[in-house]
This record gives C-alpha cells, structure tokens and sequence, in this order.
C-alpha cells in the first residue's frame, strides 16, 4: 500500500512540475510581437502631445446615444468582434445635468450573482433580431460581471469611460439592439 501511496505523490509532483513549465514557457514565448508594440503606441503619444486622447474607436458621431433618468446619457463609441468570440462595446456614460446624480442601481440588473460584486452595467444586453437571441454580460470565473464596476455617481458634467463583454453573435449577424436598464434601446453595428 505505501507504494500506491509513493507512486501517486511521485505522479502528482510530476504533474506540477509540468504544469508550471509550461506556464512559465507560454509566459516566456508570449512576448514576441509586444516589443514593437509599445514603440509604436509611445510614438504616437509624443506626436499628440500630453493633451487627452480620443477613446479608441471614438469616431466623429457614437453609434447611438441613449438616454437614461436623472439627465445620464450614454454614448456608444464602438462594438467590436474579436477573434476569440466577443463582442466589446465602448462608450461613455455622461452626466448631462446639472447636479451629482447616483448611478441607478437598475443598471446591475436583477441577477443575485452579478448584484452581490457591487454596482457595474451587469444588466446590459445585446439582441439579435434575426437570430431571436438575447445576449448577457459574461462574467468571469467568480461570477464578476466584465464590465465597468465599482462607481456609485457622476458630478455634473462628468463621463466615465465604460465597456460591456459580450458572447459574439453569429458572424453573419452585424445589427444588434443594445439594451441597458433604466436606458432607451438603439440599433447598433458590430464591427470586425
């Protein structure tokens, strides 16, 4: 019987031993392209000056305004697909009257898990129309919602740059309607 029990302690710190090399290989091999990447990004700040910098995807009008209570407005900048199976839209939640106004706790949603990480826009969705689909905010393995959290309310003229993950739509699906408590709805375009 002690040899069942050596056996599997000698499997089980084998096992770790591969598991970390690998880890510490993947982290290694993962830096090919970044060097360039910095280069070019400081570049591109030295050409601007320190002066603030459009939110990447900004473009000259949003995708869609929504309004919401209280004189918040919330712009929608981008929303794009990516390779690995999202779908992030950008965009700025801005307070456009002329007092603080606290952040509606609506804009959560109802859900018990994404309620109990604190306030974020947990409660927005993405439907496609064609598909007859309705998407959620992913959340990650603890149950947080990705998405902008931990903001309780907006001065007077302030923005919070915000972002919501979603699981991408069918590639063939390039108009969705953006849903967020509280807020109107509005068509808008997937990107890439």
């Amino acid at each position: 019987m002690s040899i069942r029990i050596a056996t599997a302690a000698r499997r089980g710190t084998l096992t770790l031993a591969v598991v970390v090399s690998l880890a510490f290989g993947a982290v290694g091999c993962g830096g090919g392209d970044d060097d360039e990447k910095p280069k070019a990004s400081a570049s591109a700040s030295e050409e601007e000056g320190s002066g603030p910098r459009a939110q990447e995807g900004d473009a000259e009008e949003p995708l869609a305004e929504l309004k919401g209570s209280n004189g918040l407005l919330l712009q929608i900048t981008s929303a794009e697909r990516d390779s690995g199976g999202f779908v992030t839209v950008n965009g700025d939640l801005k307070n456009d009257g002329d007092k603080s106004v606290a952040i509606p706790s609506a804009l959560s949603g109802n859900e018990t898990e994404i309620i109990r990480n604190g306030r974020s826009l947990g409660g927005a969705t993405l439907v496609d129309g064609k598909g007859k689909k309705r998407y959620y905010v992913l959340r990650d393995t603890e149950g947080r919602p990705l998405t902008t959290t931990g903001f309780s309310n907006i001065k007077a003229g302030d923005r919070l740059a915000v972002f919501m993950q979603f699981p991408a739509p069918p590639a063939g699906t390039t108009e969705v309607t953006f849903q967020l408590p509280t807020f109107a709805s509005a068509t808008i375009s997937i990107s890439g």
